[in-house]
């Protein structure tokens, strides 16, 4: 269907007073999903939508559940204040701040530097505090449900990943290399590697090469305005709502780049729709639908004023994915097969609290059970060496008959994610299976496949009105180039999340972490363990200014320790890991209280945590445990040499913890264990988020 600009004008009038709601959105949530095996079997069609520049908080940071700004163990910064307080100048520190703007969605708020140099400054080597030096104080500006109502509803009625990164900390371009190729020539092959928006001639292999080898069916549905053509890339196409972006980034290898017309390449990647000759995306794309041609596996490009990028409205995006709905649930029967993802390539300059996991750039820093070739950028004359990613946090919506219901899931996923669901549900029906070589090992093991985002087995039902997006299409001729300049208030105040929890997936985490001080060494020594069925990265904080952030990456059933010097005897050491893991251990040795460890093991039939104190002192200790969910204390007294356990029952958390351990006698000793226990079902999200 052509699009007619004067019916979006009288769309925007008639949704905004009429506050309808889109009948394909209800058909997305009412549309029984197939489910002829119960499994991953049952997809047929993966549909996958990347946008631009959009960090997690910036968007999604008030939304109830989630971790966001309310979350109760962010990471600190030097100056003993969370992460969310960043820093201006020596004294001063801008905090998450909505803009003073009344319609807020449709506002062409500025671009921020998004480089490569620019991020890892923000990123700081793990200190999280470079973020006002080098994107502005607009980087801390977010939105909130009133702005975004489309984007929030979409959370409520299917599934919100909270754990999702980008691929790399830098630009689009190589975030979608990884998206389509599994990395951005990391080995220095094929033209790579490759950090920033240059649009050279590249050879290394594409995971649609694989499909194709495979017999998977293909697609990249785009408009192609003036062209498919770098020079038709990034602002430079005559109208903003139909031209390539240059978010194509396959048009950016040498394969596709010299693909004649009728090769698969060519008709995978290099053709496109013109409005004025074809009628546009929309109407090529839903005629596939409707007609059944949909291919198996497709990415969506959406033109530069869709795309959410700065200096463009976010709810212009929320119109655009209300067409790709629209189209999807025409047809039931592809609808009820169909799996689609939204994402963001990156964050462009937009601040998010959680720190990325990553490997340890050398062996001051960390180490790693699982290899980490390739994982480590070397630098050259304009961009200095570093870890390639995981990049900053970003959206990511799975919408399908299979991920109804408002969960969040919170395992870590990267873009690299995608191209591991596309193996997962295509890979069991060919020969061989499909495998993308490019994807490291460190990457592969940390990274989940997003199958944990879905219930195959007995679909979610459940059916939450979504708002109408008539409203955001945007004006025929619109372009924009100057942005708003978000201006923090003179009162800051930090912002607080929606009340209430959400359901949650089941993850496949089972996280371990113990301290043992030593007095005699002037040391303090962490162990770190897991005996889930994914790989997992601790990062270590030091309040010590001497120590930089350390980066511990442990495979399933494998152990690694790492060991702090303690200035003048005293320490103060935290590690976090996926979805709220957190420990604490503080203390002055000089005053006792060194010879006490705390040990976690879980009971995952009972729903159990039982900390285990041993007292290697001399004297014995009086300690006091605390459970912040509850408020309630429990004391237990321990002799030279004995050692004492306390099980904690975490049913009415659904399986939440936060126990801290005290010394009466040496209050600067203390012992923080927080995060989840797993047991393979369903849970509801952190209750003290809410």
């Amino acid at each position: 269907m052509q699009s007619d600009r004067r019916r979006f004008l009288q769309l925007l009038a008639a949704g905004a007073a009429a506050g309808t709601l889109p009948a394909s959105i209800s058909r997305a949530l009412a549309i029984p999903a197939h489910n002829a095996t119960g499994t991953i079997a049952d997809v047929e069609h993966v549909v996958i939508l990347m946008q631009e520049n959009r960090a997690f908080d910036h968007y999604l940071g008030t939304l109830n559940g989630v971790r966001g700004f309310s979350d109760p163990r962010a990471a600190k910064l030097s100056t003993g204040l969370p992460v969310f307080y960043q820093p201006v100048g020596t004294n001063g520190y801008t905090l998450p701040f909505r803009p003073d703007e009344t319609n807020l969605g449709l506002t062409f708020i500025e671009d921020l530097p998004h480089d490569w140099d620019t991020t890892h400054i923000a990123w700081n080597n793990g200190q999280w505090d470079g973020w006002i030096a080098s994107k502005t104080t607009s980087s801390m500006a977010y939105l909130t449900r009133t702005d975004i109502p489309f984007h929030y509803a979409l959370a409520d009625a299917f599934t919100i990943c909270d754990g999702y990164h980008a691929a790399l900390l830098g630009p689009t371009s190589p975030n979608r290399y990884y998206m389509w190729s599994g990395w951005v020539g990391n080995d220095g092959n094929g033209g790579g590697p490759v950090v920033d928006n240059s649009t050279n001639g590249y050879s290394w292999g594409t995971f649609p090469e694989r499909l194709q080898a495979a017999g998977i069916t293909w697609k990249v549905y785009q408009d192609i305005g003036d062209g498919l053509t770098p020079a038709a890339s990034y602002g430079e196409a005559s109208d903003a709502l139909i031209g390539n972006y240059g978010d194509n980034a396959l048009l950016y290898f040498n394969q596709y780049i010299n693909a004649a017309p009728g090769t698969p390449l060519y008709e995978g990647a290099c053709t496109g729709t013109n409005i004025a000759v074809s009628g546009g995306l929309f109407d090529i794309f839903a005629a596939d639908v409707a007609n059944n041609r949909l291919p198996q596996v497709s990415w969506v490009v959406a033109p530069e004023a869709y795309t959410e990028h700065p200096n463009w409205p976010a709810n212009y995006g929320a119109y655009y994915v209300s067409q790709i709905l629209d189209a999807l649930t025409a047809n039931p029967a592809v609808w009820s097969k169909t799996v689609f993802i939204v994402t963001y390539d990156e964050n462009d300059g937009f601040f998010d609290h959680l720190i990325p996991p990553t490997p340890p750039i050398d062996a001051q820093h960390g180490a790693s059970t699982v290899s980490t070739v390739n994982e480590t950028y070397p630098g050259n004359d304009e961009y200095f060496s570093s870890v390639y990613g995981l990049g900053v946090r970003v959206p990511c919506f799975i919408v399908s008959p299979w991920s109804k219901g408002g969960y969040v899931n919170s395992q870590v996923f990267d873009h690299t994610s995608l191209i591991r669901f596309i193996a997962a549900v295509f890979g069991p029906r060919v020969s061989g299976g499909l495998l993308e070589p490019n994807i490291t090992p460190w990457r592969a093991a940390v990274c989940g496949d997003l199958t944990t985002a879905f219930n195959f087995k007995t679909p979610n039902a459940a059916v939450v009105a979504m708002p109408s997006t008539a409203a955001y299409a945007p004006p025929n001729g619109t372009r924009q180039t100057i942005g708003y300049v978000p201006i923090p208030p003179l009162v800051q105040a930090l912002p607080q999340q929606e009340p209430g929890s959400r359901p949650a997936r089941a993850l496949p985490y089972e996280m371990h972490a113990y301290a043992v001080p030593d007095a005699a060494s002037g040391t303090v020594g962490i162990s770190f363990g897991t005996t889930g069925t994914q790989a997992v990265v601790f990062l270590v904080r030091s309040t010590n200014p001497l120590d930089g952030q350390r980066s511990y990456t442990v495979e399933p059933s494998k152990t690694l320790a790492g060991s702090w010097t303690a200035p003048a005897g005293l320490y103060d050491l935290s590690v976090s890991g996926p979805n709220g893991f957190f420990r604490r251990f503080t203390g002055a040795m000089l005053l006792g209280g060194t010879g006490l460890t705390v040990q976690e093991t879980y009971a995952k039939s009972t729903q159990t945590i039982t900390l285990t104190l041993s007292n290697s002192n001399s004297v014995p200790v009086s300690a006091l445990i605390t459970d912040a969910y509850s408020g309630n204390g429990v004391e237990l007294a321990l002799l030279p040499g004995q050692t004492a356990s306390r099980a904690f029952s975490l049913g009415a958390t659904h399986g939440w913890y936060d126990l801290t351990v005290t010394l009466l006698a040496a209050p600067t000793f203390g012992a923080q264990l927080a995060g989840h226990l797993e047991n393979g079902k369903d849970y509801i999200t952190d209750p003290m988020i809410s």
